[in-house]
């Protein structure tokens, strides 16, 4: 019953990203827009180190910005249900709001590690050599980042009941967690305040994460700013703590 309700829930959601197909249009163009406009002008003014032009040092960011909208942004069909009452006949339903949580962040998480994956196969246009041991680490990293950031965004979204005030939240949240997680610059060379914030945001140790496989050789003071144990362990405890979190709340709205 419980894996029926998840199968249901990422199948519906599935189907939905399929038939929208501006919205597959829409989350790359703001990916390829900081990437080939606002990276390139950057990098004039930032000078290489370890022979990393800075396109390429924010090319894990950009990969994290794409999993971020697309994970959170996703929790909105939340909000949908809530409007238009399917997410009552879920939650009157026999099953676990647990499975509820799960099904949506793993819908969440196809979709944002799809998005990912096309971001990800720009990788010889901006002068990279990944290897297939590479790029299936980046998709497990892009995989368990999405999924955290869905459940992330479904928290969020069970305290809201209607799309504008959803939305007026998302825009204090989504591009602060963009620019406090070292996908612009190195969390190290942070004032300490932003460090401690820096910290707080799980992205940052999924866009960490992605520098360790992108950047084998390190890139300097540019490189990563944690260890991939710390990376996991922290994706990996924020992603159970969200499912709870969001589960309890579910439980709430019986």
């Amino acid at each position: 019953m419980e894996l029926n309700a998840i199968y249901v829930i990422v199948a519906r959601e599935i189907k939905k990203f399929i038939r929208e197909k501006s919205r597959l249009i829409s989350a790359l163009a703001r990916p390829l827009l900081w990437l080939f406009i606002v990276g390139a002008g950057i990098s004039r003014l930032v000078p290489l180190e370890a022979g990393v032009p800075y396109t390429q040092f924010i090319y894990p960011g950009i990969i994290g910005m794409t999993i971020l909208f697309s994970s959170i942004l996703s929790s909105i069909s939340i909000i949908w249900d809530k409007e238009f009452g399917f997410l009552k006949e879920i939650l009157v339903a026999p099953v676990s709001r647990f499975s509820i949580v799960v099904g949506k962040a793993l819908s969440g998480t196809i979709v944002s590690t799809i998005q990912a994956s096309l971001i990800l196969a720009l990788f010889p246009f901006l002068g990279f050599q990944l290897t297939v041991l590479q790029i299936l680490a980046v998709l497990c990293i892009c995989a368990s980042l999405s999924f955290c950031l869905s459940a992330f965004g479904i928290v969020l979204a069970t305290f809201y009941d209607n799309y504008e005030s959803f939305s007026v939240i998302m825009n204090f949240i989504i591009m602060p967690m963009f620019f406090l997680s070292g996908a612009m610059y190195p969390v190290k060379l942070l004032p300490d305040i932003l460090k401690i914030v820096t910290k707080l945001n799980p992205l940052t140790y999924g866009i960490d994460a992605l520098k360790h496989v992108i950047f084998p050789q390190g890139i300097g003071t540019m490189g990563p700013d944690f260890s991939v144990l710390t990376n996991i362990a922290v994706i990996a405890l924020a992603s159970l703590a969200f499912v709870l979190i969001a589960g309890k709340a579910f439980e709430r709205k019986q």
